[in-house]
Order: C-alpha cells, then structure tokens, then sequence
C-alpha cells in the first residue's frame, strides 16, 4: 500500500527519469513513467484538494452552527458524504502498490462438469466481466472462444486494457458458483453449476521471460469462431503447450496465424509471470491443481438466484443482495472488499 511520503518520492524520481537527456527515445518505456506519473499526481492533487475541503466545511460548519442555519448544516452533511466518496476511491488507488497492479490481463474463464448448465454460467461470467469493463471505460478483446454446443461456452479468453486492470481483478481467480432455477430444465428444478475464472497480467515488454524453443509445442488448428470463409477454411488458430510447466495458451480471434502465435507467446509470458508472482509472494495454492476440480467446496463466490438472491464472497463474507446487478457487472464493492483483505 502507497503512503503519502512513498508518492512524494516516486513522483521525485520519475520527475528526475523524464529529464535524462534519452528519456523519449523508448516510446513504450516513457508512456509508462507518465502513465504512472500521472496516477501519482492524481492522487497527491486530490488528497491536498480534500484536506482544503475539509478545512473549508469545518469553518463552514462552525458559522452555520452559531446562526441556527439548518439548511446549509444539510448541505454540509450531503458534502460530506460525497468526499468521503471520493477519499474511498483514493484509498482503493493506494492499494494498487504491488509490481504487476499496474498491467493490463487476461481473463481465462472454464465452464466446469455440468454440460449445457456450467457453459451457460461461463458465458454469464464473461458477459459480467465485459459489463464490468464497459463501466470503467476499458477496452476489451476477445482473445479465444469453444462454444457449447446447445448454449454458452467451454472456455474462453478474454483481454481487459485499462489502468490497474490486473490490481483489480487479481483475486477475481478462483471457482464461481451458481445456483439457480435452471431455463434448461422442463421440470423448472434448481441446479448448481460451476466455472473457473482465471486473471493472469499482460507482461510488460520490460519483463524478460525466458522461454526455450525446445520447450514449446506449437499447433495448428481451425478456428471454430467467426469470421467468414477464411478462418473457417485455413489452420489460423494457434495452440502453445509450454512442456515444463504443462502451461497451455490459444487464440484464434486473428486471421493470421503469425498475429495469433504471436498473441499465445504474450499470454504464455503473462502465465510464466504469474506463476512467478505467485512463487515470490510465498502463495500456498497451486493454480493448475485447483483448475483439476472444478466443483463443491473449492468457490471463492456464491451467485444465488432461487431460492433467495445473495452473492456472497466466502473469503471476504461481503454479501450483495441484488445478483442481477452483480452480473450486470456491479463488482467494485466484491474487487474492494478483497483488496482490502489482502493487505
């Protein structure tokens, strides 16, 4: 977590980067010192503006006080309330410290055992993630996609840009649970169904990743998405299986096969630096045992649609009592509250 003295000091030391005489000549590098310089100076701008309001509606408050004034009194309460909005999300801000907070990801949804059920619950859970991209104004790609064969989807891989997208969603990976009255059924019975959602960061060019080529298995397939006459009748799509690891990347929303090779290796890295991430961060739990069960007594978050409406995330014991305003991509209170208990 950033402290107001740690943002005075970074900002001295990017201030000082972008005065070296070279600074401009690596495009990439020097948008992400002022990308990161500008969230600094946000956040240092919007503390000094709160501290300066807070002082004004103490004085305020003081003068509508003596003169019985209860009308400006209501208003200083509406004011107050409104900045300790604004102080949460500075609060929230702070707590994007960590080294990968600040990259975009790749967000890896599973339908779990289940058939038609589980893939429409997939398809739910990516659709409230694009909802909840949209809301930030992030941009959004759908990187690969097996559709079920009745409804919703196998997997899917999509990829969310925007600032502190990974900081956001880095808890997000886990087991999701559903339950619900299914439309699938003719006998309207209730059903469990489960999917997984893993959040893995877009490596920064500045990050070396070493990958051998001997350990790499690359292939070639047809893409089952759309995109017309091309893709459905040339190998575009591209699958990579990282041996070592057993790590496994694909896409196939591009109709050159070198541009969706190219897109694996950069989710590849992205997966090998998560792992690492995680190795140093001393994390107990191993990512690629967890996707082998995904079912009962593994969910990181409760979605109830009957008989009563509830999501609950059961590391956090946050509750939301309105389900379709979740899905609808509502997630900040859930992405808060986990950011909250990591620290």
């Amino acid at each position: 977590m950033f402290e107001t003295n740690q943002i005075y000091s970074k900002l001295d030391k990017l201030n000082s980067l972008m005065l070296e005489a070279n600074f401009w000549q690596d495009k990439k590098k020097s948008q992400k010192v002022i990308k990161e310089k500008k969230l600094f100076e946000e956040l240092i701008n919007s503390y000094n503006s709160s501290i300066e309001n807070i002082k004004d509606l103490i004085d305020l408050n003081e003068l509508a006080y003596e003169e019985q004034n209860t009308i400006v009194q209501k208003e200083i309460l509406q004011n107050i309330k409104d900045l300790r909005k604004e102080v949460k999300k500075n609060e929230i801000k702070c707590f994007l410290s960590n080294e990968a907070d600040s990259l975009d990801c790749y967000i890896e949804i599973h339908a779990g055992a289940g058939g038609t059920e589980s893939q429409d619950w997939a398809d739910m859970l990516r659709r409230m993630y694009l909802k909840w991209s949209d809301k930030k104004n992030f941009k959004s790609n759908l990187i690969s996609e097996h559709r079920g064969e009745e409804a919703g989807i196998k997997s899917a891989t999509i990829k969310i840009e925007g600032d502190y997208v990974f900081g956001w969603l880095k808890k997000e990976s886990g087991i999701h649970r559903l339950v619900r009255i299914s439309p699938f059924d003719s006998g309207a019975r209730r059903h469990t169904s489960f999917a997984s959602v893993w959040i893995y960061p877009v490596v920064d060019e500045n990050i070396n990743i070493e990958i051998l080529e001997k350990d790499l298995r690359i292939d070639t397939y047809r893409s089952s998405g759309a995109g017309g006459q091309h893709v459905n009748t040339t190998d575009s799509a591209v699958r990579i299986t990282h041996l070592p690891s057993k790590i496994v990347v694909q896409c196939q929303n591009e109709r050159s096969q070198h541009k969706n090779k190219e897109t694996c290796m950069n989710m590849l890295k992205a997966r090998l630096y998560d792992y690492e991430i995680k190795k140093r961060e001393e994390e107990n739990q191993n990512t690629e045992s967890n996707k082998a069960e995904i079912g009962w007594g593994h969910q990181i978050r409760s979605y109830v649609l009957q008989p009563y409406q509830l999501v609950k995330d059961n590391r956090t014991n946050y509750e939301n009592t309105s389900p379709d305003k979740v899905l609808d991509g509502e997630l900040d209170d859930f992405l808060e509250q986990s950011l909250y208990k990591i620290q």
